[in-house]
């Protein structure tokens, strides 16, 4: 039951219901955005559920209207009522609006999510902002009263601003929505500079969201270097989020489609291959960008969905192209042309294509090994905090995957008779098979198999002089690759730490290893004369006797044989059988007859 009461603090009337506390001073006052913030990450929009959030919108309003005595009438008929200035004393009369307005725009966008699906509801999403707008104008209204204190109405400004912004930008007004955004941006950024940084940090992330739309309405509008600013935006994030992410993406399609009108070619390794599927020509046209975003991520997280991203692209890309290739069986069949013994230009391009997805996966690959090479660095934090720690076997896994690939790299159509190539390939092979051995030996290290340890560390110091012997004219292309040379110089001091460890484990062992403290297996009834120090004595398992026991040798019943068969004599029996023979003839014969004896 919710308890209601009434308390006098400084002049100023409060009251309680339940835990929440609803100021009723001489100016009501609310927090709009940091109420609909609140609301939103608690009941569903964390996960982009906007239907949950609804619902929670709807639940809301209908207790602050049964707290509030504020019904719209009984079950059997509908009375409508307003809020009014003259009744503006408790803030929860501006919530009713702002719920109102929240409810509204929730639907919105849960009908957009169903538009993709389904277009005809977009006509109903666009009535539902209408309603939300309306019901920010309605709270914007009400906030201009006296009673308001200076904070709610810029507020209150502001969300009739964004949402204003966000009708206009789905009708395509693109001026209007801009102007209505930028007014938004300029409340928010004059809040954040006038309140504390932590009351900030939610206008910050206000600002923050509304400035992509505001550079998509000004490319829209005819500014040509907002494409580049909402570029930038989207790669440094990893992707855009909301309003603005799927009209984004298809403005970036867009823009390379009409750069890739005049792509025609492209040249890889000496040969220059037309290219002529559109899809292709989008993701070639992209490929500097993405990788120019790459090298500029700020963080490992945005770095891998960068990553992600480049690899989901061109795999589309060598799908659309092995669907070219699905029509002409002959010439997927037979790769080789007969008059120039090289493989077809649709083919050569798909081994492009698959040498920048390998190529990718290998650098992604590396990073995560980066990262956890520098967790393994830091292992002075304790391992207490419940977290997973980084360990050899971790990296051991990503460079098998990257000698997978590399193995993938050399087998690629129309590089096989490419010598530069694969001794290319081959030298990188030994570079990451150099980096594996040394973490494999980290982890024999840990275990404590010294001699498995130092035999592989003497294995990356042969792959690095091979590496090292090998690489004069193609340094160039190892520049990117993790420096053997830093390889070396650390296996060296492993080496020594390794056999100083040996040593002291070796004495250790020996000491520890005294005749009063070593358990010989026996169960205690057969030691009882020797002193031995077993722990296991006053623990569930101890070990008292051997059960179930063994078998022991006993003497076996006597075997009787009776020898003196052989030499009794046994009395004649032939009367009692001859007569026994007659007796049974003569009766057969007489009962054949009737005859009775």
């Amino acid at each position: 039951a919710r308890l209601l009461w009434l308390s006098v603090r400084g002049g100023a009337c409060e009251r309680r219901t339940g835990n929440r506390l609803y100021c009723q001073s001489a100016l009501t006052q609310i927090t709009v955005l940091q109420i609909v913030k609140e609301s939103q990450q608690q009941h569903g929009l964390r996960h982009g559920d906007f239907q949950r959030y609804r619902g929670y919108c709807s639940r809301r309003l209908r207790r602050l209207r049964k707290t509030l005595n504020f019904k719209m009438g009984n079950r059997h008929k509908f009375t409508g009522k307003k809020v009014t200035e003259e009744i503006l004393s408790d803030n929860r009369y501006l919530l009713l609006i702002l719920m109102d307005a929240e409810r509204a725009w929730s639907y919105a966008m849960q009908l957009k999510q169903e538009a993709n699906t389904e277009p005809r509801k977009r006509f109903h999403l666009l009535s539902r902002l209408r309603k939300a707008v309306k019901h920010a104008e309605e709270l914007e209204r009400l906030c201009e009263s006296n009673r308001v204190d200076a904070k709610t109405k810029l507020e209150a400004q502001a969300y009739m601003a964004y949402l204003t912004g966000m009708l206009r930008f789905e009708h395509q007004e693109w001026k209007a929505a801009m102007e209505a955004f930028n007014k938004c941006k300029t409340i928010y950024e004059k809040l954040a500079n006038a309140f504390t940084e932590e009351q900030a940090v939610l206008y910050n992330q206000r600002v923050e969201e509304i400035s992509p739309n505001i550079r998509y309405c000004a490319y829209n509008i005819g500014d040509q270097s907002a494409m580049n600013e909402l570029m930038q935006m989207r790669l440094r994030s990893g992707g855009t989020e909301g309003l603005l992410a799927e009209k984004l993406e298809a403005l970036i399609t867009q823009t390379r489609a009409k750069q890739a009108a005049t792509m025609s070619e492209v040249e890889w390794r000496g040969r220059t291959v037309p290219v002529k599927i559109d899809k292709v020509r989008i993701f070639l046209l992209g490929l500097a960008d993405n990788e120019a975003a790459i090298v500029q991520a700020e963080n490992e997280e945005t770095k891998e969905r960068l990553f992600e991203s480049l690899l989901s692209e061109c795999r589309d890309a060598i799908q659309a192209v092995r669907e070219d290739l699905k029509p002409d069986q002959k010439q997927r069949e037979h790769s080789l042309e007969n008059d120039s013994g090289k493989v077809s230009n649709i083919q050569y391009l798909h081994s492009y294509l698959t040498y920048i997805k390998l190529s990718t996966a290998i650098r992604r690959n590396e990073s995560m090994a980066k990262s956890l090479q520098k967790a393994l660095l830091q292992q002075q934090r304790s391992e207490e905090d419940g977290k997973r720690t980084a360990r050899p076997q971790d990296l051991i896994r990503l460079y098998d995957i990257i000698l997978q690939n590399l193995v993938e790299l050399t087998q690629l159509p129309g590089l096989e008779e490419d010598k530069n190539f694969q001794k290319e390939i081959g030298l990188k092979t030994l570079v990451y098979k150099a980096y594996r051995c040394f973490f494999i030996a980290q982890s024999y290290v840990l275990v404590k198999k010294w001699s498995e340890a130092l035999v592989l560390y003497e294995r990356v110091l042969k792959y690095a002089r091979q590496v090292q012997s090998g690489a004069g004219a193609y340094t160039n292309s190892l520049k990117e690759l993790p420096d053997v040379q830093d390889l070396i110089t650390q296996v060296n001091a492993e080496k020594y730490s390794l056999q100083a460890a040996a040593i002291l484990d070796a004495n250790d062992t020996q000491e520890t290893e005294s005749p009063s403290q070593v358990k010989d297996g026996k169960p205690l009834s057969e030691r009882f004369e020797t002193f031995c120090l077993d722990p296991s004595l006053v623990s569930k398992q101890v070990s008292l006797v051997h059960f179930p026991p063994g078998f022991q040798p006993i003497p076996c019943k006597p075997l009787f044989f009776d020898l003196a068969l052989n030499h009794v004599a046994f009395p004649p029996l032939e009367d009692k059988v001859e007569q026994k023979a007659k007796s049974g003839l003569t009766g057969y014969i007489k009962g054949i007859f009737g005859f009775k004896s």
